[in-house]
Formats: C-alpha cells, structure tokens, sequence
C-alpha cells in the first residue's frame, strides 16, 4: 500500500488531482490491474487519498493523512541514511596463501606508498581470509567504495597495477585490505597487511576465524 501512495506523489499526487486509470498504476507499481484497483480502494479506505469514480478513469490526491504518512518515512530513511556507519565488520577464515602477497607487499613502488598512505611499513606478507556466502554482501562493498588508491608502477621491466586499501584493525591491532586492481585472488578471498605478522602475533592458524573492522573513507 505503501508503493502505491509514494508513486502516486511521484506522479504529483500531493499538489495536484491526477486522473488515472487503474492500469496506469499497474504500470507504476508493477502489478496486476486488479490489485492495483484494491491497493487504491485500500488507500481511499485508509483515508490515504481521495477519490472520485468516472465512468472509465478516477481522480485522485493525496490527503494530508496521506502526506504525514510520506514524511514519517522519509524521516525514517533520512535517520538511517545519516547514521550509516563510519565502519563494516567482515569475517573470515585464515587461510594459506601461495606466497605472492610477500612478493608484492615488499616491492619498494608499493611499500612507500604503503607507509605514506596507510600510517606504517607492512610486514612483507599478508593475512589471507576466506569469506564465507553470508559474509559477503560487505566484501562486495569494498569493490564499489573509492577506498586509499596506491598506484601502479612499472619496475623489473614489469607493470604493476593499482591497488585499492581501507584502512583496518584486526583485534584492535592497526592493518589495511588490500584490493589489486589486476587481482590474482578469487573475490572471496581478502587480503589483510600490517606493520606485524598477524598470523604469529594473534597466534593464528588456518581454519580460525578472524574478524576485521574495516574503516569505510567516504564517511
């Protein structure tokens, strides 16, 4: 019912009478007809909206019940948008890596970049977790926020590609994920750097669970 109220003042149904027929609805909401006959009939019922009934369309606007209605939920979504967390726990489980992110955290064109831009000198290695289905819905996040970019460089006669960091802790000790953009990991594996060995530190074997609260650099 909801749906059908916040279309109807999309179509401008707060500061004019639209006129309308039952399919034109439909449209807009994606139902039936008949249903959106009903969630009409439920609106005009709920004192939403009020209507007159010609022969072959009806007029209809919104009340200001019905308005009320629409401002409480923007202010609900107003409060949930403003109040998005500054941070993202993933979780994942410690598993072994094949060597590779010892190689590329030690190379100098990234290890600067890495001190400048992340706040300490990785050790040259790093934490690899995987992460399960249910955890996965915030690693796709981290593909779609803008993050620290260190950039690529050529060296060896070789080029290396950009890579994308945010800021971490793991038990509260400071690290960084690591994103490459020409990445030679699945998607649900994360890459995790610190100034430390996380593995000897925290005393971490694979199949243990770790939990990495990600700071988010858009908020």
């Amino acid at each position: 019912m909801l749906e059908t109220l916040k279309q109807l003042a999309l179509m401008g149904g707060t500061r004019k009478v639209l006129k309308l027929s039952s399919r034109d609805i439909s449209e807009r909401i994606n139902q039936s007809v008949q249903t959106a006959a009903r969630k009409l009939k439920e609106l005009e019922e709920n004192e939403l909206i009020e209507r007159t009934l010609t022969k072959d369309k009806q007029f209809v606007v919104i009340t200001e019940k019905g308005i009320e209605l629409l401002h409480k939920e923007y202010l609900d979504y107003k409060k949930i948008f403003e109040e998005l967390p500054d941070t993202v726990v993933i979780k994942g489980t410690v598993t072994s890596g094949v060597g590779e992110g010892a190689y590329y955290v030690s190379l100098e064109g990234y290890r600067r970049q890495f001190k400048e831009r992340l706040g300490f000198d990785p050790f040259p290695g790093t934490l690899n977790l995987k992460i399960p289905k249910e955890q996965m819905f915030f690693r796709r996040l981290l593909d779609k926020e803008e993050g620290i970019k260190i950039d690529g460089f050529s060296a060896e006669n070789r080029t290396f590609g950009d890579v994308k960091a945010f800021k971490s802790k793991v038990n509260g000790i400071d690290s960084a994920i690591v994103i490459p953009q020409r990445t030679h990991y699945p998607p649900d594996v994360l890459e995790v750097i610190s100034a430390v060995k996380l593995r000897d530190v925290l005393g971490l074997t694979d199949g243990d669970t770790v939990e990495v609260e990600v700071f988010l650099s858009w908020r």
